[in-house]
């Protein structure tokens, strides 16, 4: 069964726990295609090929600008921390929503930058923020 984007979050890990860092409004894929390695002899008649090793872009998220935010996000800067992306929540009855993770959690090692994107007429302000992974993503049980 298919599921909605409502209720997924960008997590920091503090000491051994997560806590929600930042309320986003886009996230990246959490992982990519294997490069392709090229086996073609001249004796074969079309390309052939054996999967690689996985590679490993920046991450791009998108949020609201938030100067209390910016600034959180600014001191972890060049600093290699755990992140995780989680789907899945609880929401009371006041509209506040707590990460669970409960639809899935995936895990990594990186070091974070934000920016202030640009704008025009009539749009809300945003931050981009760029998680270079330096670990593997994985999947969290």
């Amino acid at each position: 069964m298919a599921t909605s984007t409502y209720m997924t979050f960008l997590m920091h890990k503090t000491n051994s726990t997560y806590e929600k860092l930042i309320d986003i409004t886009e996230f990246p894929d959490l992982g990519t295609d294997p490069e392709m390695l090229e086996t073609t002899t001249l004796s074969d008649r079309m390309q052939t090929f054996i999967m690689g090793i996985e590679g490993n872009e920046a991450m791009n998220f998108a949020t609201n600008y938030d100067k209390t935010g910016y600034a959180a996000l600014k001191a972890l800067k060049n600093k290699e921390e755990g992140f995780a992306v989680w789907f899945g929540g609880t929401e009371n009855g006041d509209g506040t929503v707590t990460p669970t993770g409960s639809e899935g959690k995936f895990s990594f090692k990186g070091q974070l930058s934000v920016r202030v994107t640009g704008g025009g007429v009539n749009e809300v302000r945003k931050m981009g923020i760029t998680i270079a992974p330096t670990s593997v993503i994985t999947e969290e049980e």
